[in-house]
């Protein structure tokens, strides 16, 4: 049983970085694709990023491309999330979440909430303008 903890978030003027991690317990996730979902106060949870089992494809929510990256480290059993130029609307509760990828589909990145079955418990960023 996967079990992820994010870190990573806080207040951070409008302009401003940061990064998330999303660290992996109960098993390795090289065989999982992983996303950073966001769910802002009074709206659903959206996907920000997935990245491929592979690592070698990643996909973005267009309101991110561009200022945001995802990326994973299999030695650290470790995701991130760098977020650069944040802006107020960026404000919500990030989580990751993993989903296990057989080794035919290892490119794909799955872009629903639905397609994934593990999740943290979310860290916060706050950004101000």
């Amino acid at each position: 049983q996967v079990q992820l903890v994010e870190s990573g978030g806080g207040l951070v003027q409008a302009g401003g970085s940061l990064t998330l991690s999303c660290a992996a317990s109960g098993g390795s996730i090289s065989s999982y694709a992983m996303g950073w979902f966001r769910q802002a106060p009074g709206k659903e949870r959206d996907i920000v990023a997935a990245i491929s089992r592979s690592g070698t494809n990643t996909r973005y929510t267009d309101s991110v491309k561009g200022r945001f990256t995802i990326s994973r480290d299999y030695a650290k059993n470790t995701v991130y999330l760098q977020m650069n130029n944040l802006k107020p609307e960026d404000t919500a509760v990030y989580s990751c979440a993993a989903v296990h990828i057989n080794i035919g589909a290892y490119s794909t990145t799955p872009f629903r909430t639905d397609d994934y079955n593990y999740w943290g418990q979310g860290t916060q960023v706050t950004v101000s303008s």
